[in-house]
């Protein structure tokens, strides 16, 4: 949008500082248009919130929640029994092993794509990577339908690597999660220039206010408005008296300790404090799973990382009793070749992979779909990624059907045309 003269008398301060600031607090820097408000539905599910754990880069499936033993592809990682009979798990993940029972397993993913940015973007939206529209990621869509449970903060919250996440997509900007580069340190740019005392700050934003609310009664467009939203978004955010939600360094050590001093489980944890104050949607991005060479010296520290963090983070939402209605997902955007490389390594492997589901209404203690014997392609039960999102949605009770139409006026849905796993 292009400054009037008399508008720009500020810029170095009340727009630069306001445009960081929307930015860090919502995530944006596009300007796509809001569809309708949609009624929701009723379903199954439990779920008020979603923790959506991405390990980034694909994780074995093998190494982790489906295991060969026996079979000459397993290569150095053993199997160890669950807490589900007759089901095993990679060695490296021993705590989640004796959660199995709080667990549903889904070991039939596959997915078309083995390109790391079009197989995220798949795993996050239910749609392909196209030119022409950005679709929405699921906390964008819980919002749309659902709004927020807490108005002063964003309705979603990425940790760790978001340069390339969907974000809101084309629907309203505010919509899209904050992110949270790093979890140890919080929520950045949250604090007003200290040359500016709060009234003088107030001051400025009413100013500000009037002159875009003139501009908006001279330009009525969805855009704009957009626009001023992420100043509106960002002044909230900066009076909340919940903003100390981000800064996990008030927890106690124990506490800290037991999640683990890695960006995984601080993420994990500052996810739990995110859900306490009402965001409804907070993702955690577990990058390094990329093991082309090495993954058995590798995957002991990585599945260590993985079990500590994900156990500590059930055992806290039971314990509060916020399980019941968290729902918990951990996915990755494909898995790893059964056959080992000559580096040591697995590579890329988009026919099968698994993921996990916990809370929101899931009932535990359970694995949907198989692989064959040597983990190379499924057996029973293919899921898509657009099925994996619609039973998110559905445990959210998100309405499957409603279509919404974007800006360029094409009609789509909250999972695509997924089909929800029978898990509840």
């Amino acid at each position: 949008m292009q400054h009037l003269p008399w508008q720009k008398l500020d810029v170095p301060t009340r727009r630069h500082f306001l445009t960081r600031a929307a930015q860090a607090a919502l995530g944006v820097s596009f300007l796509p248009m809001t569809s309708p408000l949609a009624q929701g539905a009723s379903g199954p599910g439990k779920a008020k919130r979603v923790v959506y754990l991405f390990l980034e880069g694909a994780a074995s499936h093998m190494d982790t929640f489906d295991p060969k033993p026996g079979a000459a592809e397993q290569g150095g990682t053993k199997a160890i029994g669950t807490k589900i009979s007759g089901v095993q798990f990679g060695e490296h993940i021993p705590l989640l092993a004796a959660s199995a029972d709080k667990l549903a397993v889904v070991r039939s993913m596959a997915t078309a794509t083995a390109a790391h940015d079009q197989a995220r973007y798949l795993m996050r939206t239910s749609y392909k990577m196209i030119a022409t529209t950005r679709h929405p990621s699921m906390g964008a869509w819980l919002q749309h339908f659902r709004g927020r449970s807490n108005k002063e903060l964003p309705g979603a919250v990425v940790v760790g690597n978001s340069s390339r996440h969907p974000g809101a997509g084309y629907l309203n900007a505010a919509m899209a999660p904050a992110p949270v580069p790093t979890a140890s340190r919080g929520l950045e740019n949250t604090k007003p220039p200290k040359y500016l005392t709060d009234d003088q700050f107030d001051k400025r934003m009413r100013l500000s206010s009037r002159f875009d609310q003139a501009f908006l009664r001279h330009y009525q467009d969805s855009g704009v408005q957009s626009y001023l939203d992420f100043y509106s978004e960002a002044v909230s955010l900066l009076k909340s008296s919940d903003l100390d939600a981000f800064d996990i360094n008030k927890e106690d050590a124990k506490v800290k300790e037991r999640y683990g001093a890695t960006p995984l489980g601080q993420g994990c944890l500052l996810a739990r404090r995110l859900l306490e104050v009402g965001i409804n949607f907070v993702e955690v991005v577990s990058g390094g799973w990329d093991l082309h060479r090495d993954i058995f010296t590798t995957m002991p520290n990585k599945g260590g990382e993985l079990d500590q963090a994900m156990t500590a983070l059930l055992e806290d939402l039971e314990q509060k009793g916020m399980l019941e209605d968290t729902l918990v997902v951990l996915t990755t955007e494909f898995g790893r070749t059964p056959k080992i490389n000559q580096n040591s390594g697995r590579d890329h492997h988009p026919s099968a992979f698994s993921s996990v589901l916990a809370g929101g209404g899931i009932a535990g203690g359970q694995v949907y779909g198989k692989t064959d014997k040597s983990a190379i392609a499924v057996d029973e039960n293919p899921v898509a990624p657009e099925d994996l999102n619609a039973t998110i949605a559905q445990a959210l009770n998100l309405p499957l059907k409603q279509e919404v139409i974007s800006p360029v006026g094409r009609p789509f849905k909250v999972a695509h045309d997924g089909t929800p796993l029978p898990l509840f």
